[in-house]
């Protein structure tokens, strides 16, 4: 096995143990939960002095992850607190200084939630090995939890919660350090990375898409689609006032991309929304159950922030037709990437990228395929993704390894091995702030 190159990456979802690991390519730093066999020491209660990632010695109070001999250290970060997890690929759980690192702890991991179910929002202390439970919440679900995330600093912690007199969602701003926090109108899927605005689809609806993305409420409380409703689509809440607003409903996005009587096509819905790295353009699955089918149809979109210049990436018969998943935002802010069946539902899956309006689809390499849930390194060069155990790179033991591939020589690098169990698909990976950690939440 070849020493990795510079980035990594961090990523998250749940299977039976949880690990949660934090790892620094070059440097070597990592970090994993629920290893088994550990110690873990604890400190006083965290500061608001941050001593940067490069000071943090995580040797001091984690234990390591040794299995099947990772290729970066690998630290066992939350060994006495179980079944914690963090959100999605595409956003990091660890602090803008790289000190903390926040994450949802749910209550079970035997059944599936029921409407009031109450997980927790948990504060690690990486340089001090503190444990602290911030916040309950029954804004959850299995996938992504409550959706904890961090906004510019390290005093901006976001996540949801529901109010369950009238099983209305609501997102939380918390400083964490100071202990406060406030109520915003709309609800969290993704920050911006400037902090200053919060996108998501109705995370009430979203069930009916896909279960373990949004929030449990009763049946009754959840709104049924017809066609391409103009009350429901893009949501934005301005962080600082609270105050939440459709950017674009799904009547105007529909016939934006598809033209008008798309919508008399079958049922449509919102599901990942998602801000590019420069918080000026949003990509959404747009997600389409065709009259009397009930099987989704997949495509992806991106507008302008404020909801304008809304065009089609990927279209129905690239992704739908011939099979993929998981689509991201390049660095550059105007370019999205995921696994794609380019070629054919019959080929294999592979790296692909197109400009936001759909121009120029390509593979970005066919030396080594596509699998799970990718992130580009800002150099444009290295890409950081796991693997489904369904997918080829998957081992017959039920584990799966975390892929560092270099998209130019076409060669690839396992960093980490790691357990996975069929119930839950295994982990899922997403690229830190500073570019040089991974966290990987397993079960």
């Amino acid at each position: 096995m070849s020493n990795p190159p510079s980035p990594a990456a961090s990523f998250g979802r749940p299977t039976r143990r949880r690990f949660l690991k934090t790892c620094a390519a070059a440097v070597g730093a990592g970090a994993a939960a629920g290893c088994g066999q550990t110690e873990s020491a604890r400190a006083p209660a965290p500061s608001e002095a941050a001593p940067g990632l490069a000071a943090i010695n995580l040797d001091r109070h984690f234990p390591r992850y040794k299995q099947f001999s990772p290729a970066v250290p690998v630290w066992c970060v939350t060994p006495e607190t179980p079944r914690t997890i963090h959100r999605f690929f595409d956003t990091s759980p660890i602090s803008p200084s790289g000190r903390y690192l926040a994450v949802t702890q749910l209550p079970f991991d035997d059944r599936l939630p029921e409407p009031g179910d109450a997980a927790k929002v948990v504060l690690v202390d990486l340089a001090t090995g503190e444990h602290r439970t911030l916040a309950e919440t029954r804004g959850w679900d299995t996938q992504l939890g409550a959706q904890v995330q961090w906004g510019a600093t390290d005093h901006d912690l976001y996540f949801n919660d529901v109010d369950t007199a009238t099983w209305k969602p609501f997102g939380v701003r918390m400083d964490p350090i100071a202990r406060t926090h406030r109520r915003l109108d709309g609800t969290v899927y993704m920050l911006a990375p400037d902090g200053r605005s919060a996108v998501s689809a109705d995370l009430v609806r979203i069930r009916t898409v896909q279960e373990g993305y949004g929030i449990v409420v009763p049946k009754e409380h959840v709104p049924v689609n017809q066609g391409a409703p103009d009350d429901d689509g893009v949501y934005v809440t301005d962080t600082e006032t609270g105050r939440c607003r459709l950017v674009a409903g799904l009547n105007g996005i529909v016939a934006a991309v598809l033209g008008r009587g798309a919508e008399s096509a079958g049922t449509y819905y919102a599901f990942h929304t998602k801000f590019n790295p420069q918080s000026d353009r949003i990509m959404l699955v747009l997600r389409l159950f065709p009259e009397g089918s009930t099987k989704a149809r997949s495509q992806l979109v991106t507008m302008k922030a404020d909801g304008s210049d809304i065009r089609l990436a990927i279209p129905a018969p690239e992704w739908a037709d011939k099979g993929g998943h998981h689509p991201n935002w390049c660095p550059d802010g105007r370019h999205v990437m995921m696994n794609l069946k380019l070629h054919g539902r019959q080929e294999g899956l592979w790296l692909v990228r197109a400009r936001y309006d759909g121009a120029n689809l390509q593979t970005m390499t066919e030396a080594v395929p596509g699998s799970g849930h990718p992130s580009l390194h800002p150099d444009g060069r290295h890409v950081v993704t796991d693997c489904y155990l369904g997918e080829p790179m998957a081992f017959d033991d039920g584990t799966v390894p975390l892929r560092l591939i270099d998209i130019n020589r076409g060669t690839e690098t396992q960093v980490v091995r790691i357990a996975s169990k069929p119930a839950w698909k295994g982990p899922s990976p997403d690229i830190s702030r500073s570019h040089r950690r991974m966290a990987i939440v397993l079960e």
